[in-house]
């Protein structure tokens, strides 16, 4: 199924990307396609990234690139075509140089190349595994470094992740699929705090849209217009511009509906070690509902300030 966003009106009202420069990665088809050509709709000059590979990694095609671009060409958007794999070093070094090259700088990059592989974990064919991983998480490392060494020069940027709720709440047979995008979301995490005196703003979309690599099943219990890749641009759009106000979210995006995800601590079972002695494994069982009561939890800033909520614990004692 291919996206219906077609329109491309450079510097249309609203948050506009004027001679900003976006980096898409994966932008040949489905979500990719939708985020290149909206970014271009807010006046960026857009660097589509797309290997043309098959669903499973497998070859390469220029075409779906070239598609892309012409389609943002013959709207009066700026853009011009990659073919490079994000799977290497190399390859993501030669991708921001040129972004660079092509259009003078990186301010946006979109992190959203993939493949698929799906397998129950017991009939998993181990040698897949990297060709995944070196995908969706090496790709998102490989691609971001050289960009965000750029981003720190000029204290400005905005990072993007495609992640997913897979990756949250995981699904049948997507063992690895799920641990890239849920490292993704570790790396996101990080990286918006390390970026974020730089000027830097890191946040990743979880889009629920039909695409090649969802097929057509997963969505049917809606109509075709309204599961879209292009009902998931908004969201990048808003993480692309100067006017965003968040930084180190994901947020689920898919037929009109927006939501946050993210990470909490539970107010949990507190035993002090030094006047009740040490936690046993009979007093988690004893307290299992305390520890999962999910009606009363925290969301530490960081790993240090979780840390700090059990030292206030024990000190409060």
């Amino acid at each position: 199924m291919t996206n219906k966003v077609t329109a491309v009106t450079p510097g249309k009202e609203g948050f506009s990307l004027k001679d900003r420069v976006a980096i898409v990665t994966g932008a040949g088809a489905g979500l990719g396609r939708s985020y290149a050509i909206a970014l271009a709709a807010r006046g960026a000059k857009v660097l589509v990234n797309d290997l043309g590979s098959a669903l499973d990694g497998v070859g390469g095609d220029t075409s779906p690139a070239d598609m892309v671009v012409a389609e943002i060409l013959a709207h009066g958007g700026q853009a011009a075509a990659n073919y490079t794999s994000v799977a290497s070093a190399d390859g993501g070094e030669e991708i921001v140089n040129h972004a660079i090259s092509e259009f003078g700088g990186v301010d946006i990059v979109v992190n959203n190349a993939g493949n698929m592989r799906l397998s129950s974990f017991a009939k998993l064919d181990v040698r897949t595994i990297s060709d995944v991983l070196d995908v969706h998480l090496g790709g998102a490392f490989y691609v971001t470094k050289p960009a965000y060494l750029v981003m720190m020069e000029q204290k400005r940027g905005r990072i993007i992740f495609t992640t997913s709720g897979l990756g949250v709440f995981g699904i049948y047979g997507a063992d690895v699929y799920a641990a890239a995008k849920g490292g993704i979301g570790g790396l996101l995490t990080v990286l918006a705090l390390e970026g974020e005196r730089h000027g830097i703003r890191v946040n990743g979309v979880a889009p629920m849209a039909r695409t090649r690599m969802s097929g057509d099943d997963l969505y049917s219990a809606l109509p075709d217009e309204y599961v879209g890749a292009e009902h998931a641009a908004p969201v990048v759009e808003y993480f692309a511009a100067d006017e965003c106000a968040v930084n180190g979210e994901v947020w689920s995006v898919g037929a009109g509906s927006v939501s946050r995800l993210f990470s909490a601590r539970t107010k949990g079972y507190f035993k002090h070690p030094g006047t009740q002695g040490q936690v046993t494994a009979e007093d988690l069982a004893a307290h299992l509902a305390e520890i999962s009561d999910v009606t009363a939890f925290s969301q530490p800033a960081n790993w240090l300030a979780e840390w700090d909520e059990v030292v206030q614990m024990f000190q409060s004692q």
